[in-house]
């Protein structure tokens, strides 16, 4: 994210109606904007129509819940051939909905959004549904458990396929719970987002960039202590003293019966040697 700074304003502008007017696709290319200030939200957000417009044209004439799922996954997955990034999960790229849509690989989460962003065009609401390590949607009915993996090809689940699915990922037993199979919030869908980026770039030691995901988390949740704090952390390791230690000791006096208050209290008091 090198050019966040280029993408803060669009970004903040895009995040400042209610949750529920946030226009998610508008929003996820204006983060994608980070990567490539040159990106064109218009061009994307147009490829979304278009691709609703020809299923639209393939949809049968009874449009039940399932026959629409069917026709959106044979043109997304059969004729188009999008899937899931087996081979580089943890390419930055499949986090950006451009790239997504260009090479039409991606993770959960961006092949998620764009099966969110098609039903919209379609008239048929569907939800996010954020499983722990994983990212489902649903239609919006009422008494309708289905669900479906937009990163599997579209795979139609039910609940004990959740489960399953679970246990796949963690290679354990693992008993789903009603708050995985709770839908997200625009915000919260955007902050996932950026959660992964932060994660991806702290693993490359991409630090800067890092960074500039948990001020885009901090735009959607100013009050989520974890990132305040390891926006402290990763400015320390930077050795921007000042920044670092403000971030810090508000994390801690915040949080002061927090596991990890006591080491952040001992680094605090280390300042005056390292200034």
């Amino acid at each position: 994210m090198e050019h966040w700074s280029l993408a803060r304003h669009n970004f903040q502008k895009a995040i400042s109606f209610p949750d529920e007017e946030i226009d998610l696709a508008y929003a996820a290319l204006c983060l994608a904007q980070s990567d490539d200030p040159d990106l064109n939200p218009q061009i994307y957000l147009d490829r979304l129509d278009h691709l609703a417009a020809e299923i639209s044209d393939r949809l049968p004439p009874e449009n039940y819940p399932l026959r629409i799922l069917r026709t959106i996954n044979q043109y997304l997955y059969e004729e188009l051939e999008f899937r899931g990034n087996v081979s580089d999960y943890y390419d930055p790229r499949n986090s950006f909905l451009n790239y997504v849509l260009d090479r039409r690989t991606g993770i959960p989460i961006t092949l998620a959004l764009i099966y969110l962003e098609i039903a919209k065009r379609l008239s048929f609401p569907m939800e996010g549904i954020g499983l722990p390590g994983h990212f489902l949607v649903r239609p919006r009915i009422e008494d309708m458990e289905v669900y479906v993996d937009a990163f599997h090809q579209g795979e139609i689940l039910f609940l004990q396929d959740c489960e399953d699915r679970l246990q796949q990922i963690y290679n354990k037993p693992i008993l789903l719970q009603a708050e995985h199979l709770a839908s997200v919030s625009n915000s919260q869908f955007l902050a996932r987002m950026l959660n992964n980026l932060k994660a991806i770039y702290i693993s490359k030691n991409s630090l800067r960039n890092a960074l500039g995901a948990i001020e885009g988390i901090l735009y959607l949740f100013p009050h989520w202590w974890q990132e305040r704090r390891d926006r402290g952390l990763i400015l320390y390791e930077l050795q921007e003293w000042d920044a670092a230690y403000e971030e810090l000791e508000a994390y801690v006096q915040a949080n002061p019966e927090a596991q990890d208050a006591a080491v952040l209290r001992q680094l605090l008091n280390d300042r005056p040697s390292l200034s």
